[in-house]
């Protein structure tokens, strides 16, 4: 997995490409705790790149969303297809918050 960050004024933009999977996951998770302790703590995920998501890459999104949610922040995720339906499978797009684009997440921070 790669990715750039982007800080703005009230969150992080995080653009991520490659796989979210059992090999990316520590990294994914040490890497994105550090950055919502440094803040700001409200974190788009832009993973319209990403090719694919299994279990472990699922449950650091949600252990992401706990994270921030305890540091008084929030996490907002950016999908494509396939990412979208296999958060649905495990019934996670609420919890997740799915949008359709880096703009409606951004108006959903602020």
């Amino acid at each position: 997995m790669r990715g750039t960050r982007d800080v703005r004024a009230n969150c992080q933009i995080f653009r991520l490409t490659g796989l979210l999977d059992a090999f990316s996951e520590p990294t994914f998770r040490k890497v994105m705790n550090k950055f919502v302790e440094e803040g700001p703590r409200n974190i788009i995920l832009d993973l319209s790149a990403i090719d694919f998501v299994d279990s472990s890459g699922l449950g650091a999104l949600v252990q992401l969303v706990k994270k921030a949610k305890t540091e008084g922040g929030s996490v907002q995720v950016v999908t494509n297809a396939r990412v979208t339906q296999t958060v649905k499978l495990v019934r996670l797009e609420q919890f997740l918050s799915l949008r359709d684009s880096v703009d409606d997440a951004i108006a959903a921070v602020e």
